[in-house]
């Protein structure tokens, strides 16, 4: 058995572990029923409950759903469009959502398939602050794309920071 203050009492008959509970106003919890003999512990229940709960609710928040955004371009995409794209690419990076990044080849436009991986490259070097490919550009049809992910970097500094925050309180 283990007291309120977290001393160990030894092995307590059940009678007299009740009676500690009682005589301390806290509740006999039984935290190891395999164990030869049970081990109990004399706590506040609620108290340990709600303080689990917070703890839950504290992780709950700091987590993040990565989620997977498309963006699509074409080959003649003209300069003001461009920054717009680049503009909501950098937005989703920064909020630690995956972007795939589509080039659409129509008709004759799968002739002159460099400019649109010179597009592709130049939204990579645009990008490459705030995100990394997750491998090299791939054709698939009549579509060019490259999934970029968030920077590793900013993403493990965020998650010490959270983890000690955590840990502090």
């Amino acid at each position: 058995m283990i007291g309120p203050e977290g001393e160990q009492l030894g092995v307590v008959g059940i009678r007299r572990a009740i009676d500690l509970a009682v005589e301390n106003e806290l509740d006999l919890v039984e935290i190891s029923p395999t164990a030869k003999p049970p081990v109990c512990r004399i706590m506040d229940f609620s108290k340990y409950k709600y303080d689990q709960e917070k703890k839950e609710r504290r992780i709950k928040k700091n987590q993040h759903v990565v989620h997977l955004k498309q963006i699509r371009l074409k080959p003649h995409i003209g300069e003001g469009d461009y920054q717009v794209k680049l503009r909501q690419i950098i937005g989703f990076l920064e909020k630690k959502d995956k972007v795939k990044v589509n080039m659409f080849y129509r008709g004759r436009e799968m002739m002159h398939q460099e400019l649109g991986r010179e597009i592709l490259e130049r939204v990579l070097k645009d990008t490459a602050m705030y995100g990394t490919p997750e491998k090299a550009p791939a054709m698939e049809g009549k579509v060019l794309y490259v999934v970029l992910i968030p920077t590793a970097v900013k993403m493990l500094k965020e998650r010490n920071e959270n983890d000690a925050e955590i840990e502090n309180e």
